[in-house]
């Protein structure tokens, strides 16, 4: 199976399965000398892992990582880093029922149409499992761009209920379980999510991910572009069905002067934008504003309510998925599209030092 890997000099690539002994990751293309501690990366391991709220999977991860390569006396060496979590709480006995039967709008179905084989327990490699080692790598990338960058998420929509964006308070969004920057939307999620939640059911959402103290001039103009890379990142992740930059899709119903960001002269030669529908990037280069990326997240089908299907016979049958699931897997969704993202903007980083000889 090829295509475990994300990124170019900065480049990442994780294994291991849902209900397997390990998960990890190897991440290639730090440079040397930068301090970094397993403490570094548990830090941002402990805000996906699951179990933390009754709005998220119940299973009960530790989500302990180790660094097994790469650092020495607290310095990275500028060798491949490698991480590794063990799995504590598999329970492959809430898959043992269905583990002849397809889950509609999973990839049951064409896992094993492609390989014939499938590892029925959660979802084996294609699980969401897997994420969690894209957030140690993001921990990683943070590292990697320092200080000066922040990475940050909120879950802007569940269901069809959307935040009051002039409400917005990214302080806010550490304070409830749902990521979310409105204080009065979290509260109608927290009753909306107990009622689907009591009905075995799901609801999807919308993650926004902006980055803030991006340098302008970083990407490139064709075929590696910045936006694009960052689509790419955001449609990996699982249940991901769309990506929108900036205003994205709303940009079909403006006029050109509506959807122009407008300059005025600004300090140092630098332009000031009176506005950011282009989501921070032009042409495949950030522009120096805030770089906005929103991802849709459908509602899992792993849930209580039959549905019709058919099994590995080709027999009608119905499915109910027992088990440890997110009644909105978007939640968990907000650690994992910020560490995506931290994993691009450090691999253009490297990628632009590499082809200027300057940093940003």
């Amino acid at each position: 199976m090829p295509g475990n890997s994300f990124g170019h000099a900065f480049r990442f690539t994780t294994w291991g399965e849902s209900h397997g002994p390990e998960i990890g990751c190897v991440v290639d293309g730090v440079p040397p000398s930068i301090v970094l501690s397993e403490a570094d990366i548990q830090f941002w391991l402990d805000r996906r892992r699951p179990g933390q709220s009754k709005f998220t999977t119940q299973r009960r991860e530790p989500d302990t990582v180790r660094i097994v390569s790469g650092v020495f006396e607290g310095l990275t060496t500028g060798t491949p880093l490698s991480l590794v979590i063990e799995n504590k709480d598999q329970r492959a006995r809430d898959y043992s029922e269905i583990a002849d039967k397809f889950r509609p709008s999973h990839a049951d179905y064409t896992y094993i149409a492609k390989y014939g084989i499938r590892d029925y327990r959660g979802g084996g490699r294609a699980s969401a499992r897997e994420t969690a080692m894209r957030v140690a790598a993001g921990a990683v990338a943070r590292k990697v761009i320092g200080d000066g960058i922040s990475v940050r998420g909120a879950l802007v929509q569940i269901g069809d209920q959307s935040i009051d964006r002039s409400a917005w308070d990214w302080d806010e969004v550490e304070r409830n379980p749902f990521w979310c920057p409105d204080v009065k939307a979290a509260e109608k999620w927290e009753e909306m999510l107990e009622t689907v939640r009591k009905d075995g059911l799901s609801l999807g959402a919308v993650v926004e991910i902006v980055a803030t103290g991006v340098p302008p001039g970083l990407g490139e103009p064709v075929y590696d572009k910045l936006d694009g890379d960052l689509a790419r990142a955001m449609m990996t992740i699982n249940a991901v069905k769309g990506v929108e930059i900036g205003a994205g899709f709303g940009v079909a119903a403006m006029t050109g002067a509506q959807n122009a960001d407008e300059m005025r002269a600004g300090r140092d030669n630098n332009p000031v934008f009176l506005s950011n529908n282009a989501g921070g990037v032009l042409g495949g280069l950030s522009t120096g504003q805030d770089i906005i990326v929103r991802f849709a997240v459908k509602p899992t089908s792993s849930i209580l309510k039959p549905l019709r299907t058919v099994d590995i016979k080709g027999e009608e049958t119905e499915i109910i998925t027992k088990g440890r699931h997110d009644p909105c897997v978007g939640i968990r969704g907000v650690p994992v599209g910020e560490a995506m993202m931290a994993c691009v903007i450090a691999d253009h980083t490297l990628r632009h030092r590499g082809q200027i000889g300057l940093s940003l």
